[in-house]
């Protein structure tokens, strides 16, 4: 059975995952979302540190970390 993003399972088919969906948020059905074990807050400043430091860095320091990341994400092995 596929995963969603957060490792719920969902249906296979596209009409079956339509009908889930439609389901939760009808509310016949909950979403069941599992606990990734991480406290929420620390998440909250991860998220904010992230664009503290995208607004500090300079256009062409931001597109040289892109092309390193986008060139190790493709390389083959």
């Amino acid at each position: 059975m596929p995963k969603g993003p957060r490792g719920e399972k969902r249906p296979a088919d596209v009409i079956g995952n339509a009908i889930k969906v439609a389901r939760i948020a009808v509310g016949d059905e909950r979403d069941e979302i599992e606990d990734d074990g991480k406290d929420p807050a620390a998440k909250a400043l991860g998220a904010k540190g992230g664009a503290a430091r995208a607004n500090s860095l300079s256009a062409a320091k931001r597109s040289e970390i892109a092309k390193k990341a986008a060139q190790k994400r493709w390389r083959k092995d």
